[in-house]
């Protein structure tokens, strides 16, 4: 693309988020197209206010949503690299359009005489509200750096990220661009993608490698393969439609598995209602219902029935002890018997530093580990005035409710559990949570 043009503010196309949404929304339609949700927004930094002006642009860029939709080129891209998107599925995109008027309820609430909460929801059918989640984030995001904090500049961002592609490279790690969500700016992140591929054409004799971006938008225009699979809330939304926790991590890889076929998106997450709840299921037989579904299983009776962990490539640490991660994945993958070899995705609060630590470790257990970066990537400043770190916002919107019950989250570190906090005890006494703090998952203070 042409780097010399400057980037249009806010969401620039319906693909500008991550393929996680895609793919999930693909298996929403298929297996949960009634159910309705909601989605609440959080700061996690409640010291970084919005003013009213900034409120203002945000508004005007939620209601501009209503004019994406996906052009030809971006349904033929879609088809070519992204196959195990179904037909059906791309139809149901072509005719997609946001709804914010329905759907996004947008409220400024004056704390002091120059800046203000917000409060930010979403409301509607599953699979027509899936996609706000990133672009609401990151207009968010762009706001406060627009508006309320302009103590930074772009000066050096393509060559800081050329600078951290080349390191990773050097030090042998495979890894992608997950910085949408949280990125300063859109130009942000083209100046982030730019530095990151000079530094692949640049070290093409390293061992590690960029394998693409999460931003759908961003592979396409500059030729990288689009990266995910699922996130906490297929789990989440599973289990509070269906009000049953202690069978949505099976329903969900299940349902995963059916719609897009084995070993086809295949890393699993498995921090939703902690991992050792979820190793539990993924060691299990796949569903008869899976194995009758598979058409290449003719005999399927007379062959030996994989278990999920089989069927799964790999799987994605978010929360917790990374270090702790691996052990317990070694040892699981060694009661069942499987060979070494396979992925970790390594997608929690990550740098350099801790790339190339994770690595290591993850080496010497077996494993093929590789790392979805996000805010350090694409929201990595300095202050002008002080040359202090410039903090990043951070913001998340979370599934609250599906079908009228509470939404949560337990993950691997107390300090990431979401939710009513009354369903979040539920949970876990259906589950025998036992939940740890990781000195590392301060959320309050991640990137600041």
């Amino acid at each position: 693309m042409d780097s010399s043009q400057p980037t249009p503010e806010g969401v620039l196309s319906i693909l500008d988020t991550d393929l996680y949404k895609l793919t999930m929304q693909c298996a929403v339609l298929q297996f949960f197209p009634k159910t309705h949700v909601t989605y609440k927004f959080t700061n996690r930094t409640p010291d970084m206010r919005l003013s009213h002006e900034a409120f203002l642009w945000v508004q005007s860029q939620v209601e501009k949503l209503k004019d994406l939709f996906l052009s030809s080129e971006e349904h033929d891209w879609l088809k070519t690299k992204c196959l195990f998107l179904k037909h059906d599925y791309l139809e149901f995109l072509c005719r997609y359009r946001f709804n914010p008027s329905q759907h996004v309820k947008l409220e400024y609430v004056p704390v002091s005489g120059t800046h203000g909460d917000i409060n930010l929801s979403v409301e509607g059918l599953w699979v027509d509200t899936i996609l706000y989640e990133i672009p609401l984030l990151a207009l968010v995001s762009e706001a406060y750096f627009k508006f309320c904090d302009r103590d930074w500049s772009y000066e050096g961002q393509e060559k800081n990220a050329y600078e951290k592609g080349i390191k990773l490279l050097s030090g042998g790690c495979v890894f992608s661009e997950f910085g949408t969500r949280r990125r300063r700016d859109t130009e942000t992140q083209h100046q982030v993608i730019q530095g990151l591929k000079r530094a692949a054409q640049d070290c093409q004799d390293c061992s590690g490698k960029l394998t693409g971006t999460s931003n759908v938008y961003f592979a396409k225009q500059y030729d990288l393969l689009p990266v995910g699979t699922m996130a906490h809330e297929w789990f989440m939304g599973i289990a509070a439609s269906e009000n049953d926790y202690e069978d949505a991590t099976r329903t969900g890889l299940k349902n995963w598995t059916k719609c897009f076929g084995r070993s086809v998106l295949a890393v699993a997450l498995t921090d939703t209602f902690g991992t050792p709840a979820f190793l539990k299921v993924f060691g299990e037989p796949i569903s008869e219902e899976l194995i009758n579904h598979d058409a290449s299983n003719t005999d399927s009776a007379a062959q030996k029935v994989p278990t999920y962990a089989e069927v799964f490539t790999g799987v994605r640490q978010d929360s917790g002890d990374p270090l702790e991660y691996i052990n317990t994945m070694r040892k699981f993958y060694e009661t069942m018997s499987l060979p070494n070899g396979r992925t970790i995705v390594f997608s929690d609060s990550l740098n350099v530093e801790k790339c190339i630590e994770y690595k290591s470790n993850a080496e010497q257990a077996g494993f093929k580990p590789t790392f979805g970066i996000g805010t350090f990537l694409t929201n990595d400043f300095k202050s002008l005035t002080s040359g202090a770190k410039s903090v990043p916002l951070n913001i998340v919107i979370k599934l609250s409710s599906a079908e009228g019950h509470p939404a949560v989250k337990l993950s691997d570190d107390l300090g990431k559990n979401t939710g009513d906090q009354e369903e979040v005890e539920k949970a876990k006494m259906q589950l025998g949570y036992v939940g740890k703090h990781w000195e590392g998952g301060n959320e309050k203070s991640r990137w600041g």
